[in-house]
C-alpha cells in the first residue's frame, strides 16, 4: 500500500517551499507533475554544485516526480494544463498572489473545470493584508515575525539562521498538513478547497515560547537573555581543547546535577534557576572546565550518562552518524554511473513508508509521456 497512489499533483512551484512540499506528497506515492517553464524551468537546477546538468539541490526536492514543459502564456498550451487540471486533484503554486489570476489560471478559474481540485498557494504574506504583495526571502519573513531579533547573542547583531526556517517551516509544512486536511475533507463533502499559506504566518506559529509571554506581559524577549537562546549555563554551547563545540542541553534538575557531577562543580547543582549573572559566572567557569579537554574525551567522560550532552557535528560526522545511518536519513540511489545520495525521509509509517524510487526529472523529461495519457499530444 502506497497513501497517495491514487493522488494526482500539479506543482508549478520553484526553488525550496513548495518543491519540499510536493517532495513529502510524492515520497508517498502521489503523482506529483512538476509543470516548468520550457525555457528555464525551475531556477534550482541552475546552482552549484552540479550533480549532472542540474544541481544537487534540485536532484534533493524533486525525486519521484516527473517533468511537463507548458508555456502558460500561451493560449494553446494553456489548454493542455486545464486538460491535466481536469483529472487533477491538487494544484501547488507559489506566485505572488495576482499572478495566476492574470494568466486565467487562478483557483476561482480552476475549479470551474474540477470542482474536486484542491488548490494550494504558498507565498511569503499570504493572499490578503497590506503585505500580501509585498516580494521577499526567508530572511525577511522571519524578520516581519520577530523572530530574527531574539537569535543571536546578547549585544550582538541578529544571527541569520543556516536553515530556512520560513520557507520549509512556515512555507512548506504547513503546506503539506493543509493539503492533506483538504484531501481528508474532500473524502466528506467532495468539494475541493483553496489552501492559503503564508510564510510569515507559519514563522509567527513557531514562536510558541516566546509570544504569549509578550502577549501576557508585554516584555519584549532580549536576544541572548531567553532560557533556550543563551541565558542558561545548563543550556549552552561550550568550546573544547582542540576547537571543537559541545552542546549541553541539562534543562532539568536530574540532567544537570548528572553535568555538574561529571564536570567536578557540584556546588553548581542548586544554582539551576539563578539570576543571570549567576549563569554568567557559571557559564565562565564552565568554559574553563570543557577547555581542558578534546571533543572525544568529552563524549568519552559523558558516554552512558543522562546529562543531555551532545558533540556539535559537521556534515562529514553528519552522513556517518550511526543514529542517522540507522533511521535511514541518508540514502542511496542509483544516477547513471554514479551513485546520488538523498535526505532520507523523515516521517516513518510503519505500514505504509514513503520510498525514493526515481531520480530527479530532466527538463521536459516527460512531457509527450504525459500529455498522451491524457490523450493530448503537443505540436
Amino acid at each position: 500500500m502506497v497513501p497517495l497512489k491514487s493522488i494526482r499533483v500539479l506543482d508549478l512551484t520553484r526553488l525550496l517551499p513548495g518543491p519540499y512540499c510536493t517532495m513529502l506528497l510524492a515520497d508517498f506515492g502521489a503523482e506529483v507533475i512538476k509543470v516548468e517553464d520550457p525555457m528555464k524551468g525551475d531556477y534550482a537546477r541552475a546552482q552549484e554544485p552540479k550533480v549532472d546538468e542540474n544541481s544537487a539541490f534540485f536532484h534533493s526536492l524533486n525525486r519521484n516526480k516527473k517533468s511537463v514543459c507548458l508555456n502558460l502564456k500561451s493560449d494553446e498550451e494553456k489548454q493542455y494544463f486545464f486538460h491535466l487540471v481536469e483529472k487533477a486533484d491538487v494544484v501547488v503554486e507559489s506566485f505572488r498572489p495576482g499572478v495566476m489570476e492574470k494568466l486565467g489560471l487562478n483557483y476561482n478559474r480552476l475549479k470551474r473545470i474540477n470542482p474536486e481540485l484542491i488548490y494550494c498557494a504558498i507565498t511569503g504574506h499570504g493572499q490578503t493584508g497590506p503585505y500580501k504583495e509585498k516580494p521577499g526571502h526567508d530572511i525577511n519573513y522571519i524578520s516581519y515575525a520577530g523572530l530574527l531579533d531574539v537569535m543571536g547573542e546578547k549585544d550582538q547583531k541578529p544571527t541569520v539562521p543556516a536553515a530556512q526556517i520560513a520557507d520549509i517551516g512556515g512555507g512548506a509544512l504547513p503546506a503539506t498538513i493543509g493539503i492533506l486536511l483538504a484531501l481528508l475533507e474532500r473524502e466528506r463533502s467532495g468539494r475541493g478547497q483553496f489552501v492559503d499559506v503564508s510564510m510569515l504566518d507559519g514563522v509567527l506559529s513557531w514562536l510558541q515560547t516566546l509570544l504569549p509571554g509578550f502577549l501576557t506581559n508585554q516584555v519584549q524577549p532580549k536576544r541572548g537573555k531567553q532560557p533556550l537562546s543563551g541565558a542558561l549555563a545548563c543550556y549552552e554551547v561550550y568550546q573544547t581543547k582542540d576547537q571543537r563545540w559541545l552542546s549541553v542541553g541539562a534543562l532539568e534538575p536530574k540532567f544537570w546535577s548528572t553535568f555538574c557531577k561529571t564536570i567536578g562543580k557540584e556546588e553548581f547543582i542548586p544554582k539551576l534557576g539563578e539570576s543571570t549573572n549567576e549563569q554568567n559566572v557559571m557559564k565562565k567557569e564552565i568554559q574553563k572546565i570543557i577547555q581542558k579537554k578534546t571533543l572525544h574525551d568529552w563524549m568519552e567522560e559523558f558516554n552512558n550518562q543522562e546529562a543531555c550532552v551532545a558533540p556539535v557535528l559537521t556534515f562529514n560526522e553528519v552522513i556517518t552518524n550511526p543514529q542517522v545511518l540507522s533511521r535511514q536519513m541518508i540514502q542511496s540511489t542509483p544516477q547513471q554511473e554514479e551513485t546520488l545520495q538523498h535526505l532520507g525521509i523523515p516521517i516513518k509509517l510503519s505500514e505504509t513508508p514513503g520510498t525514493i524510487r526515481t531520480k530527479a526529472p530532466e527538463l521536459g523529461e516527460h512531457t509527450n509521456e504525459t500529455l498522451k495519457k491524457f490523450g493530448l499530444q503537443k505540436e
